[in-house]
């Protein structure tokens, strides 16, 4: 088992940039696929960006695509977020997500797909 925390989030105006963080508790970090996704009020949750368990395959939602990055730290257990160029729909509590993987370096775009939930962080972009 796994728990999720992520950091990083809060008020920036637009075109400005956030990078959030999610720290992982246990020993196994490497073999898990994460996954970030998104949820304002009365939407559904949105995914954002994938990232396989060892870093070398990434998705991204066309929304996000050319100015958000994934990445992660296996050493570190965190995987990141950078946040760039920034817009006001960009405004959503951000959740990261992890998946058991085992040695498959496979990431997943669906929120189903996934065990372990962070609680999330705010990020909040003003016009």
């Amino acid at each position: 088992q796994v728990q999720l925390v992520e950091s990083g989030g809060g008020l920036v105006q637009a075109g400005g940039s956030l990078r959030l963080s999610c720290a992982a508790s246990g020993r196994t970090f490497s073999s898990y696929a994460m996954g970030w996704f998104r949820q304002t009020p009365g939407k559904e949750r949105e995914f954002v960006a994938a990232i396989s368990r060892n870093g070398g395959s990434t998705y991204y939602s066309d929304s996000v695509k050319g100015r958000f990055t994934i990445s992660r730290d296996n050493a570190k257990n965190t995987v990141y977020l950078q946040m760039n160029s920034l817009k006001p729909e960009d405004t959503a509590l951000y959740y990261c997500a992890g998946k058991y993987v085992g040695a498959f370096n496979s990431a997943y775009v669906s929120g189903g797909s996934y065990e372990y939930w962070g609680q999330g962080t705010q990020v909040t972009v003003s016009s």
